[in-house]
């Protein structure tokens, strides 16, 4: 890790200053109702004109906020600053006029890094390709057993903003942040943070896994205490090498295995911390048994001993992490057991949307039926299809991209059973369950764990997990 003295952000005068707020939704629209209480001249601009858009912008016209709907790439004139939506690409027309006219790029993160107090409440800050929110969730939950005052926030939960200027008085705060929020927040600096793992995702967005990663090391710029990585993962290893922290940070892994010094891991069933103890070469202080992780799949644990590493740095005690995981209940559509019918379990994990997700859920059950299929975003399968094809009993495709992964199959696990579900009506999550059991025999798990979006069929994930959840009910009624 490098290491150099991190000042906190040069406070900004609001007052007067011609700011644009790039993209309505929902960061846009606070973010420029707050700015324009701070006595800033707004111009929100926005690509498209929808309903939604112009609701949107009659609210904010009332105020006396200008809004300018259907064009998002030309920067308005006199602008001193843009406050961008985070999922505007950084490729867009508007940033490389603002890169021309010298003017800065905040994204909501960084707004509300620059508007906490003077006593704000520190950040303990997650990101990674998969398990942010659970791990955030998981945090949040050993904080409040430890009696803190603490919330959920950033790309879940409360906003950043809410957070930061309301009236609850936080002692510290979980924040998950995604890639595109880290991309535009150079001055946050957090007390110290994880990043959990790193695999290909939005690089249409990034452009590259290489700026993809670096925008997810900025994380630990300026981190105080812990910069915790995944041992597994030499990826998030190297990001905390090039790290400029301050002084005495230190580096804390996070292992399934039985830790070093400076890791937390795991030892016969029992989650122990080596990092934060009094002679770490020969002492490991115990946590929490692996029960005591729901569910206790193995990625999982993985993101319990993330959280537990970022609680342990800012000194919760270790009964705290026992009892704030065992307090802790995960969302819905994440590895969740929907029922048994017939000697087989059915699990539904709707929220692995990409190859990296689906292969953490695969590893956690053996033998599977598994369900997989939908938007593949410019994924490929080759990877996840022969790492789990000695789990497999059988497979059931559906979705605008399962040949895709029929074809990965068929190269790395041709002795497989596929049944491919030509059809995209609301009936086809109740076919593929009805194929699922043909296929499943007592002891296996049936497991929803697409790879994929869901959009080519449903609204989101959370109603591909429901229309799975509701096709198993109905498997049940009929036994």
């Amino acid at each position: 890790m490098g290491s150099g003295q991190v000042t906190s952000s040069e406070p900004f005068d609001f007052q007067g200053k011609h700011i644009t707020v790039a993209g309505l939704g929902v960061s846009g629209v606070p973010a420029a109702k707050v700015l324009h209480g701070l006595g800033a001249i707004v111009t929100v601009v926005n690509d498209g004109a929808d309903e939604r858009a112009r609701a949107q912008a009659a609210e904010l016209e009332a105020l006396g906020i200008t809004v300018r709907l259907g064009d998002g790439d030309t920067l308005p004139e006199g602008s001193e600053l843009i406050v961008t939506a985070p999922g505007w690409k950084p490729d867009k027309p508007l940033f490389a006029a603002a890169e021309r006219a010298d003017v800065p790029v905040w994204g909501d993160v960084e707004l509300a890094w620059r508007l906490r107090g003077p006593d704000a409440a520190p950040w303990l800050a997650v990101t990674g390709t998969n398990g942010k929110t659970t791990t955030v969730q998981m945090l949040a939950s050993i904080l409040k057993a430890a009696g803190l005052r603490t919330a959920a926030v950033g790309n879940i939960g409360v906003s950043l903003l809410d957070a930061v200027l309301g009236e609850e008085r936080y002692d510290v705060l979980a924040v998950e942040l995604s890639s595109y929020q880290l991309h535009w927040a150079p001055s946050l600096r957090a007390h110290s943070a994880a990043v959990l793992n790193l695999a290909p995702d939005h690089l249409d967005w990034h452009g590259s896994m290489e700026a993809y990663a670096a925008d997810k090391g900025r994380i630990y710029e300026g981190n105080r205490i812990a910069c915790v990585y995944n041992a597994a993962d030499k990826a998030t290893e190297d990001l905390v090498r090039e790290a400029d922290v301050e002084e005495g940070c230190r580096a804390v892994g996070f292992t399934l295995g039985t830790p070093a010094p400076s890791q937390l891991g795991v030892v016969e069933g029992i989650l122990v911390d080596r990092a934060f103890v009094e002679n770490r070469q020969k002492n490991a202080q115990e946590l929490a048994e692996v029960a005591d992780v729901n569910p206790p799949a193995p990625h999982n644990i993985a993101n319990a001993l993330a959280a537990a590493a970022l609680a342990r740095a800012y000194g919760v005690p270790a009964k705290a992490v026992r009892d704030g995981l065992r307090a802790f209940t995960p969302d819905a559509h994440r590895i969740a057991h929907v029922a048994d019918v017939d000697g087989v379990a059915y699990v539904d994990d709707s929220k692995a949307t990409n190859t990296h997700a689906a292969e953490a859920s695969l590893a956690a059950y053996e033998p599977i039926v598994w369900i997989a299929g939908g938007l593949a975003k410019g994924a490929v399968f080759d990877e996840l299809v022969a790492k789990s094809a000695q789990r497999l009993r059988g497979a059931v495709l559906i979705g605008a991209d399962r040949a895709l992964i029929r074809e990965a199959l068929a190269r790395h696990a041709p002795e497989v059973p596929v049944v491919d579900l030509d059809r995209t009506d609301t009936g086809a999550m109740l076919q593929a369950v009805q194929e699922a059991r043909r296929l499943a025999q007592p002891g296996d798990t049936v497991l929803l764990a697409p790879a994929c979006a869901s959009m080519d069929m449903f609204t989101n994930y959370n109603k591909r997990g429901d229309a799975f959840a509701e096709a198993v009910r109905e498997l049940g009624a009929g036994t």
